[in-house]
């Protein structure tokens, strides 16, 4: 189980990632994206953390990656980022409802949905995607892949109504996953942080979601 913490103060500090990323490294709750859950054709690694906590308006999360290759070549929303160094977030508020897809590459482009099963998704508008606060440390801009020893952090804000969620009625407990995944890399990969046992790699499974509590206020 991962308990979100209450720091309503994240949210006065605007778009200051380092002043934000201080905040959850201090009383966030941090959590590893470790497990390699086909490791048969994708043993690869890389070492992937990320640092949660929560406002009466947004969940913020900081994710942490370690890898030997980076790539960024996916800049439009709603393309498919997880062909890039990317990190991820799915979460379902209600047990067998409708969940939400969250999908970053390490420049920040989001592709993001909420559907009840994979093949049916209801895409996020601009206006919603626009919402999503993103702060990357490798920028912006898109860029081939890169060979070498990199650490990057993406730091989002995912408004609550985003997710379906009624920031004065929030569950007392929701289900969801949290990803990395670079399958167009020279070392594909798909590490998760409660495993998927699935034949291949499947991201949409909701019945190995974990569970997710906030702490009250």
């Amino acid at each position: 189980m991962l308990t979100i913490p209450y720091i309503p103060s994240l949210d006065s500090l605007g778009t200051d990632g380092d002043a934000i990323i201080a905040a959850l490294d201090d009383k966030g709750v941090r959590g590893q994206i470790m497990h390699v859950d086909w490791p048969d054709q994708f043993p690869y690694r890389p070492m992937t953390s990320f640092a949660a906590a929560y406002t009466d308006k947004a969940l913020y999360i900081d994710f942490l990656v370690r890898c030997n290759y980076l790539r960024a070549e996916n800049y439009l929303p709603q393309s498919p980022v997880s062909e890039d160094s990317c990190v991820e977030f799915f979460v379902e508020p209600e047990p067998g409802g409708e969940y939400w897809n969250f999908e970053f590459n390490c420049i920040g482009t989001v592709n993001a949905s909420h559907r009840r099963e994979r093949h049916a998704p209801t895409r996020l508008s601009q206006a919603e995607i626009d919402r999503i606060m993103r702060v990357a440390s490798c920028g912006t801009r898109p860029f081939r892949e890169l060979e070498g020893l990199f650490t990057w952090n993406l730091l989002v804000a995912i408004p609550l109504d985003l997710m379906g969620l009624d920031p004065a009625r929030l569950p007392a407990k929701m289900r969801g996953n949290f990803y990395k995944c670079a399958s167009a890399t020279s070392e594909p990969h798909y590490l998760s942080w409660q495993p998927v046992y699935t034949d291949k790699p499947d991201f949409h499974r909701p019945e190995f979601f974990g569970d997710i509590t906030f702490q009250r206020p």
